[in-house]
């Protein structure tokens, strides 16, 4: 049997993460409607946080966490990761599951700007062109047919794909000295004690019957996005660039549209469907070999 490749193998990671991210707007709109953004966020952390707490144990890693080469990235993955989805969890109250996916990838964007457009690397015509496309794709899902400004909740996602790229980068640098459960188990300890605070001061405390109805929606949250997912993202990301892997979840918003007709009944827009062309067109365009 022929061997896997290292860049084949955060393909088949990159494959499989985004079925399960593609769940996540529609696991955290149902669980917002019972206790809010934050404290749905807090909550499906505490899942995430025992699922990795016994992972780190029977592994033997939970003393890597306080391993000091990673310390830095570490705490910089964190930091950038919890506003990324404050933004995300605040915005999802009020914008659509379907506009979320779409706004999230041009993540893509930023990260070919950061490390491309920015960095040391020359820009490409047909990259150049793709990352043009990306912004047309997000311009028309971002702004609505009567222009009277911005909806609040897609300009938090947008935030939170300009700030994706420079997280995934610290993650990305931790995951060179520490494995992919220390990673996580620490941004997740790092951010739940803040979200805890934030929830207090300025959401209402949930009773137990909305807690109760959210919980299956928190679970599956915390287990499948906020867990495996997010394992199969750092796996990936070990492999693979980051603009490479950003451009790889494009199924992600596909899957989201579909999955959001099924389970929340949302119809997707004519926006919707005009912009999803120009944003995986762009994303293609700008994984494509360099032209010489």
């Amino acid at each position: 049997m022929m061997k896997m490749t290292k860049e084949r193998e955060g393909e088949l990671y990159a494959f499989l993460l985004s079925l399960l991210e593609s769940w996540f707007p529609i696991l955290t709109i149902r669980a917002i409607a019972y206790v809010g953004a934050i404290h749905t966020y807090a909550y499906a952390l505490v899942v995430a946080i025992l699922f990795f707490l016994i992972l780190s144990w029977r592994h033997g890693t939970l003393g890597r966490l306080l391993d000091k080469e990673a310390r830095r990235d570490l705490l910089l993955t964190s930091l950038f990761i919890t506003l990324m989805f404050l933004c995300i969890y605040i915005g999802l109250r009020y914008t659509t599951a379907g506009n979320m996916s779409l706004i999230i990838f041009t993540q893509l964007f930023f990260a070919y700007l950061y490390f491309n457009v920015l960095g040391d690397e020359r820009m490409d015509p047909l990259h150049t062109f793709g990352a043009f496309s990306m912004g047309v794709g997000a311009m028309i899902v971002l702004f609505p047919e009567e222009f009277g400004g911005l909806n609040p909740g897609d300009a938090l996602i947008l935030l939170a794909a300009a700030i994706a790229p420079v997280a995934n980068y610290y993650q990305q640098r931790a995951r060179r000295h520490v494995p992919s459960e220390t990673v996580l188990l620490f941004r997740y300890l790092f951010a739940l004690p803040l979200l805890l605070v934030f929830a207090r001061l300025f959401e209402p405390d949930p009773d137990v019957g909305k807690i109760l109805s959210a919980l299956p929606w928190i679970l599956a949250s915390g287990l499948l996005v906020m867990g495996l997912a997010k394992i199969l993202w750092i796996e990936a990301l070990h492999r693979l660039t980051i603009t490479k892997l950003s451009a790889m979840t494009a199924l992600i918003p596909l899957f989201t549209l579909l999955f959001a007709y099924l389970v929340l009944r949302e119809v997707p827009t004519l926006r919707q469907l005009l912009g999803v062309p120009f944003i995986i067109a762009g994303g293609i365009l700008l994984t494509r070999p360099e032209t010489q």
